[in-house]
């Protein structure tokens, strides 16, 4: 990749699948009036991005600002990645610790891996060349439950936050800071960092106040109380953060868009699966589980199948539901404009370049409908429970008793990372996971006998959905539920394998609760790894 940083001009980074992002940096480090800073102390720490990093050295763990892309600082990394390459080209031994929300830019992730400027990546990575590092052991990875992150940090499970850059679309006269379009965990970062870099992103419209909810009620135990949170609308926070101005010790202005997140229209498969879950969520309305019209609070994964899901809620009889979510797709706004979704809740945007902008055009009116929150809030088990969410996440792959593998590839490679999706299926009023029944042109099977790295086991699984069909397995033994597993997701092609599989295991002597042939578990996945197909 070719970055190019011109001080007091224009920063470009290309990408392929991205637009490419351009900004304006600030041309020196004497005190500005900007209509976005409004408070004197900060306007006095207005400063270049070059000049900012500074504060930044080796070996320190940074915490940064960004989920599913939205919200990433757009300045401050590439002047860092830029810092970090000179200083490993002259034979220093430069990386950081990298914290963030979730995934941050594509690109911010890729600049930052390219050249190997990060020791360690927590909580969740969606980038090849990041992945990639991370397979090879040359990148220490934690990957741990979105929900838990703002709790570890505080408790110092990685050490000491030495600095947090953090996007905000302005300050105010009193010094609060106004969020832009993710909050994450964005409020531990700015708590417990002992430096902060902030970037006002002008770009993001005036009209974004006032979206944002920002809970301060949180505590470590034994200092806990409830989350006072009953219905998705509830505003139970204040609309801004709150930062210690002694902290901050650069200010860097910017103007510029978040990167779009790519949208793949739903194609034969996923509009299949979405089907099924329609029809699944009208029977369950027929027997009293759910609410007419209305359903409980929906939540789902980011990707094609999620987007085909919602789509067909629009053309199906519900009306004024709600979401509580992690992210808000284009999906969601074409739901809200139609009133399908009376509101929303999630903690970032992860939106088309059409999608976002739909959103800066029509910002006053999704104000009314939308709320954005930390992840610790919007991810927190307490109120997921509370409100019945009804969860709906992808997996990789599955097996016939329901353990579910969300993160690895054959056992051994990551993905991306677990995300939110466990703090979702363990607690939420309904537990679906997704996906084809096949992969690589039906050379894998999605269910397969045993799951060599499991995520969500079986007991956190109720539904499992691929375009053959959908099994609910909710009050099933595990034997019969690897009959319906197996009759109803399997493909086709893999039943036959599947059924023998099951039939030889449980006729073995001992067989027990939950049969299996350990010496066969894994035989498809060895199958793969041998031949290049799961198939005999």
């Amino acid at each position: 990749m070719n970055i190019t940083i011109c001080r007091g001009g224009r920063v470009t980074w290309p990408t392929p699948t991205l637009a490419a992002v351009s900004l304006q940096i600030s041309d020196s480090a004497s005190p500005v009036q900007s209509s976005r800073i409004r408070h004197s102390a900060f306007q006095q720490k207005v400063t270049s991005a070059e000049e900012a990093v500074k504060a930044i050295g080796p070996g320190d763990t940074v915490a940064v600002s960004g989920f599913a892309s939205a919200g990433t600082p757009k300045a401050v990394i590439p002047a860092l990645a830029d810092r970090i390459h000179a200083a490993r080209a002259a034979g220093a031994n430069f990386t950081i610790d990298l914290l963030t929300g979730a995934s941050v830019s594509t690109e911010t992730e890729r600049m930052l891996a390219e050249i190997d400027g990060i020791a360690l990546r927590m909580p969740y990575q969606a980038e090849s060349t990041a992945r990639q590092k991370i397979n090879q052991g040359r990148m220490d990875y934690v990957d741990i439950h979105l929900s838990h992150v703002a709790q570890q940090v505080w408790e110092g499970y990685y050490g000491v936050v030495n600095v947090a850059v953090v996007e905000v679309s302005g300050i105010t006269e009193t010094g609060e800071l106004i969020p832009s379009a993710s909050v994450g965990n964005n409020k531990t970062w700015l708590d417990v960092a002992e430096k902060v870099i902030l970037e006002v992103n002008s770009w993001v419209p005036d009209a974004m106040d006032g979206i944002h909810d920002i809970y301060y009620g949180t505590a470590l135990p034994p200092h806990r109380r409830p989350i006072e949170l009953t219905g998705v609308e509830d505003r139970i926070g204040q609309p801004h953060y709150r930062v210690d101005p002694a902290k901050v010790v650069a200010v860097v202005e910017t103007n510029a868009p978040d990167s779009a997140s790519a949208l793949t229209a739903p194609d034969a498969v996923s509009e299949a699966i979405a089907a099924h879950v329609l029809d699944f969520f009208d029977h369950e309305v027929r027997r009293g589980r759910l609410p007419e019209n209305t359903l409980l609070p929906l939540q789902a994964g980011v990707g094609n199948v999620a987007n085909a899901v919602l789509g067909g809620l629009d053309r199906g009889p519900y009306r004024g539901l709600t979401c509580y979510s992690e992210v808000i797709q284009d999906g969601m706004l074409h739901l809200i404009k139609h009133g399908t979704v009376r509101f929303a809740s999630a903690t970032a945007l992860a939106l088309s370049e059409a999608g976002i902008e739909e959103l800066t055009s029509n910002i006053d009116f999704y104000r009314q409908h939308i709320r954005l929150r930390p992840q610790e809030i919007s991810n927190h088990p307490e109120v997921v429970r509370r409100l019945g969410i009804i969860a709906m996440n992808g997996m990789l792959e599955a097996d016939i008793y329901g353990n579910v593998n969300s993160t690895h590839v054959m056992g051994t490679k990551i993905m991306n990372g677990i995300g939110g999706s466990g703090d979702f299926a363990r607690n939420g009023y309904l537990s679906m996971f997704l996906s084809p029944s096949t992969a690589k042109n039906g050379a894998i099977s999605s269910i397969v006998p045993m799951t060599p790295h499991v995520d969500h086991t079986e007991h956190d699984t109720q539904v499992l959905v691929t375009e053959q069909g959908l099994a609910d397995v909710r009050g099933l033994s595990p034997r019969r539920r690897a009959r319906v597993i197996i009759e109803r997701c399997a493909h086709p092609e893999f039943r036959p394998l599947l059924t023998d599989y099951v039939e030889r295991a449980t006729a073995t002597a001992g067989a027990g609760q939950t049969p299996h042939l350990l010496g066969e578990a894994f035989s498809f996945h060895q199958r793969y790894l041998e031949s290049g197909s799961m198939r005999l």
